[in-house]
């Protein structure tokens, strides 16, 4: 089984839909409205929606929802996390962490997003 699609609902779609372009490389093939629905997609074939049918002006994610990227490589994550200051984010330094050379930030459309490199197998935290 494989991840088909994910859909988030963002205040302005058209802000979100570029940054996941812009940095992530996924290309938009399907869109209605500047804010109402965008359909992107990835190299691989995962499907991001982003959507605002609500017209919604501010959108509440839980605290520790976020997306995570894997990359090929830990010089990637260093790569997008450069890409990212200079286009004017401030994501956290890339650090090692559960086993990843991994950083956060918050995206336009407010949850968290992970860009990592797995290099070590995932490891449940104590109690889980």
């Amino acid at each position: 089984m494989r991840l088909n699609h994910l859909n988030l609902t963002v205040p302005e779609v058209s802000k979100t839909r570029e940054f996941f372009e812009t940095y992530f490389e996924f290309r938009c093939v399907a869109a209605r409205g500047r804010d109402a629905i965008a359909v992107l997609v990835d190299e691989s074939g995962f499907i991001l929606t982003l959507n605002n049918f609500e017209k919604a002006s501010e959108v509440t994610y839980p605290g520790a929802f976020h997306v995570g990227f894997n990359q090929e490589s830990r010089e990637r994550v260093d790569e997008i996390h450069a890409r990212l200051m200079a286009g004017g984010f401030d994501p956290e330094p890339p650090r090692e962490f559960h086993g990843a050379w991994t950083f956060y930030l918050r995206a336009p459309g407010g949850f968290l997003v992970e860009v990592l490199h797995q290099h070590r197998g995932f490891e449940p935290p104590a109690g889980t």
